[in-house]
């Protein structure tokens, strides 16, 4: 059978390749695994037959066979784990590649997804911008960090793994925020997981759902 998994069927990100399905096709496209997919409204989401699937009624799924995942990170981890090329041989590199992909998602990610609802919700509110100075100091902590932490090389931890994949998916939600521009080096490791042909394949997929969307 056939890897099937679930995106929007009208993305808010309006093609942006921010949706976390975006997260899980790279994957797939790292391994080479062919996949199907299954687009969902928002209606969709909340009816049984999908809740059955993921107990939130959000997207991405995963189904392969018998088995079904939910949560982007569980799914990456799962394709990295049963495929070659997103997880070093080496069992201590792959300890740390897979400790990179809980840091990108507990500990960067969150600061990130908190700016992204506030701009979203927030912004009439008195208080907003105090709010956001908030959130941009810890970011800016955070992103010194990375930065310092990956320096001049090409990658977090040796070769291109699981750890980088959604690291970089999660820093894309910075894009047009004006703070990353202040790391040379987390711009060029961004600019250097987009050139990945795998990353191209899965961005081009995504973006002609949102494109077929509109010419419909």
């Amino acid at each position: 059978m056939v890897i099937t998994i679930t995106a929007f069927e009208r993305s808010p990100d309006r093609g942006r390749g921010l949706a976390r399905d975006m997260r899980v096709r790279w994957a797939l496209e790292e391994v080479g695994q062919p996949y199907d997919v299954r687009l969902l409204s928002f209606p969709d989401m909340k009816q049984p037959a999908h809740l059955t699937l993921h107990p939130f009624g959000q997207i991405p799924t995963y189904q392969d066979g018998d088995l079904t995942l939910f949560e982007s990170g569980a799914i990456v981890l799962h394709i990295a784990e049963r495929h070659d090329g997103l997880l070093p041989d080496d069992a201590d590199a792959r300890a740390r590649a897979i400790a990179w992909m809980f840091a990108a998602l507990n500990t960067v990610e969150p600061p990130i997804v908190e700016r992204s609802m506030a701009q979203l919700f927030d912004r009439d509110e008195p208080w907003f911008e105090q709010r956001l100075a908030k959130i941009d100091k810890l970011l800016h902590i955070r992103l010194g960090q990375l930065s310092a932490r990956l320096g001049a090389a090409d990658w977090l931890d040796g070769s291109f793994h699981a750890g980088d994949l959604l690291m970089v998916s999660v820093l894309q939600r910075l894009k047009g925020a004006g703070l990353l521009e202040e790391y040379p080096n987390l711009m060029q490791y961004i600019a250097r997981a987009e050139g990945r042909p795998a990353f191209a394949r899965a961005f081009a997929a995504q973006l002609a759902v949102f494109t077929n969307n509109q010419q419909g």
